[in-house]
């Protein structure tokens, strides 16, 4: 059977919880709507972080990814969102995410979201 799009993030146990090591991830073909013209917004989503006792499983992060295909999202908010999803999820102890979108209408938009374990400012 195909694999289907789902919000779900499923996560494993960190195979060196006690060293620090970060893990960089790459999606260069993240689609969603825009939510005031419907038309497609391409992006490439990198993701930094520094686990502590969880990782996200690939896939999972794939099949995640491919949900927001149909859904229509500010850059800003669908970022944050990602970002949200993927704390809560893994609870790092640290991590960015960066949606770097393509050119449309001619502006080239970049969206940084970073999360600490140490900070306050996380929401």
């Amino acid at each position: 059977m195909p694999s289907q799009p789902s919000k779900s993030l499923e996560i494993f146990r960190n195979p060196k919880p006690g060293r620090e090591y970060e893990i960089d991830l790459e999606c260069p073909e993240f689609t969603c709507l825009c939510p005031k013209t419907g038309q497609p917004d391409f992006a490439m989503i990198r993701i930094s972080y520094v686990p502590d006792e969880f990782c996200v499983e690939l896939k999972s992060l794939k099949l995640y990814f491919w949900s927001y295909r149909n859904e229509g999202a500010f850059h800003e908010a669908v970022t944050n969102k990602i970002l949200d999803d993927l704390t809560k999820a893994t609870r790092p102890r640290r991590m960015t995410v960066e949606a770097d979108f393509y050119v449309r209408g001619g502006i080239h938009t970049v969206v940084r979201a970073h999360y600490s374990k140490k900070s306050r400012r996380n929401s």
